[in-house]
């Protein structure tokens, strides 16, 4: 047997989540996400009683604690981690440019609108780029023998591939993550012939 449709809750987080990811905190009102979600304009405050902030923050938390695991789990599909790299840029490439240019990194857009005007959201973005560096690090302390080194590739990782959406979405172009991958990729093998250097 199959499942049923998504019950109420589960369709307003999957509203919301594609319509922060695309147009902002700003930009998405909750009658919006309501008519998205095909639900009734209450049973947002009834499963987020914070209103619009607290959605925002379940959402920020939750996608992108989804976006880092399927990060990882592309890094993890490839046995070689230079091949891997590249691996994932090229299909955030591919995801971009079938989506029209319109989903990118599921929490850029909100982190950079609120980064000055909502502690709360801040905070919550601050926390998953955090978690998403320390999954990076303990991913290439696998290949990289210096911590410091894996930390900085990790956080390179994100920063590299932010800023590649960024160029990739005002371009209207996938070059710009292609290009990021291989750049990340030279930081890697770098970064592993000094772990075998030393």
């Amino acid at each position: 047997m199959g499942e049923g449709p998504p019950d109420t809750r589960t369709r307003i987080q999957g509203a919301a989540t594609t319509l922060f990811r695309r147009n902002g905190y700003s930009g998405t009102g909750l009658k919006r996400i309501a008519t998205e979600a095909e639900a009734p304009f209450g049973s947002i405050y009834h499963f987020f009683p914070g209103g619009k902030q607290q959605l925002a923050e379940h959402t920020i938390r939750a996608s992108g604690a989804a976006y880092g695991r399927m990060v990882m789990a592309l890094l993890d599909s490839v046995p070689d981690p230079v091949e891997s790299v590249v691996h994932a840029f090229e299909a955030a490439a591919d995801d971009l440019a079938a989506s029209d240019y319109a989903d990118a990194c599921p929490i850029a857009t909100v982190a950079l609108e609120v980064a000055s005007t909502n502690e709360v959201l801040r905070v919550a973005t601050a926390e998953v780029f955090a978690e998403w560096v320390g999954a990076g690090e303990q991913w290439f302390r696998r290949w990289v023998g210096d911590e410091g080194a894996a930390r900085s590739l990790a956080q390179s990782m994100v920063m590299i591939l932010e800023g590649a959406f960024v160029l990739a979405r005002a371009a209207r172009d996938p070059e710009p993550l292609r290009v990021a991958g291989r750049s990340m990729a030279e930081l890697l093998r770098a970064a592993i012939a000094q772990t075998h250097e030393s």
